[in-house]
C-alpha cells in the first residue's frame, strides 16, 4: 500500500471540474469540510489534522493537488513540490497579489459536490501556507460558508512591499466574501506564527483592515510550536501542532468553528 497506507480509513475517488482532474479522500459523517494541503502534499500530519476533524462529527474531503498522497515531510521533497509548483503547474499563482489560483474554481465545484451530499448549512474549508487564502477565494461559492486561512503565505513577498501586504485573491473575491459576512452574519479565522516570515505583518494587517471583526485572528509565538520540524515556526495545524498548550487550543477553536458554522451546532 505505500504511503497511502495512512490513508487506508479514506474513501477515494478521482474529481473533475472543467480541465482539472484530481483524487480526492474521504472519511467522516456529518457536514463537509474541505482540507486544502500545504507544501510538500497531503502528508501524514494533515491527514491527522482531518482525522480530528472526522471524530468531531464531520465529514472531511482531502483534495490531493499536488505532491504524493500520504508521502512524509522531508526538506527535499518540500523543496521539490515548490519547484514544480512554481514552475510547471498553471493552475496556481503565486507571485500575483490580487489575483487567485485557476485552481480555486475546481474547489468550488468540489464545494459544490461536498455540500450536495452531506447537507448543513454549507461547507467549512482550510487552506494552509501555499494555499492558505484558498479557502477565502472560495467564498464566491455559496455553499462555503466557514473559510479558515492557516499561515496563508502566497504571494510569496521575496522583498515586494506590494506583495507582502498582498492576498492571493481577486478584488472581486474579498468583496464577495465581505457582503456575504455581512447578509449570512459569517466571519473567517486565520492562523500564523508571530515571527512567520512567510505570513509578513502587512499582510495581517490587511486582513484586519478589509474584514475588520468578521476576522478571528490567532497568532501564536515560538514557543508554542512543536520542535523538530525542518523549517522554523510555520504550520499551525500540522508540522508545528504541540499535543496541548495554544496550539493545540487553536486547533479546538477551529474545529469548533467548522461544527458550528456548518451544522448551527453551538459553539465547544
Amino acid at each position: 500500500m505505500g504511503y497511502e497506507a495512512v490513508l487506508s480509513e479514506y474513501d477515494a475517488f478521482d474529481f473533475t471540474d472543467g480541465p482539472w482532474t484530481r483524487k480526492v479522500y474521504r472519511r467522516g459523517s456529518g457536514p463537509a469540510v474541505i482540507i486544502i494541503h500545504e507544501i510538500p502534499g497531503l502528508h501524514p500530519l494533515v491527514v491527522a489534522f482531518a482525522d480530528r476533524v472526522a471524530r468531531a462529527g464531520m465529514t472531511v474531503f482531502l483534495p490531493s493537488l499536488f505532491g504524493t498522497p500520504g508521502k512524509p515531510v522531508s526538506a527535499g521533497y518540500a523543496a521539490a513540490s515548490m519547484l514544480s509548483a512554481l514552475c510547471i503547474h498553471r493552475e496556481f499563482h503565486v507571485w500575483r497579489a490580487g489575483s487567485s489560483s485557476p485552481i480555486v474554481e475546481w474547489l468550488r465545484a468540489l464545494a459544490r459536490k461536498a455540500h450536495a451530499e452531506c447537507g448543513g448549512r454549507g461547507v467549512g474549508a482550510v487552506g494552509m501556507c501555499f494555499t492558505g487564502g484558498y479557502a477565502l477565494a472560495m467564498m464566491t461559492e455559496p455553499a462555503v460558508v466557514a473559510p479558515v486561512l492557516s499561515q496563508p503565505s502566497m504571494p510569496i513577498a521575496a522583498g515586494s512591499k506590494a506583495r507582502a501586504a498582498g492576498l492571493d485573491v481577486t478584488p472581486a473575491e474579498v468583496a464577495c466574501a465581505k457582503a456575504r459576512f455581512a447578509a449570512e452574519d459569517l466571519s473567517m479565522i486565520g492562523l500564523r506564527f508571530r515571527s512567520d516570515a512567510m505570513v509578513p505583518d502587512a499582510r495581517w494587517a490587511t486582513l484586519r483592515r478589509e474584514f475588520g471583526e468578521r476576522f478571528e485572528s490567532i497568532e501564536l509565538n515560538d514557543e508554542d510550536a512543536a520542535q523538530g520540524a525542518h523549517i522554523p515556526p510555520h504550520s499551525v495545524l500540522t508540522l508545528h501542532l504541540k499535543a496541548d498548550g495554544p496550539s493545540k487550543a487553536a486547533e479546538a477553536r477551529v474545529i469548533a468553528f467548522f461544527k458550528q458554522r456548518t451544522a448551527g451546532a453551538p459553539l465547544g
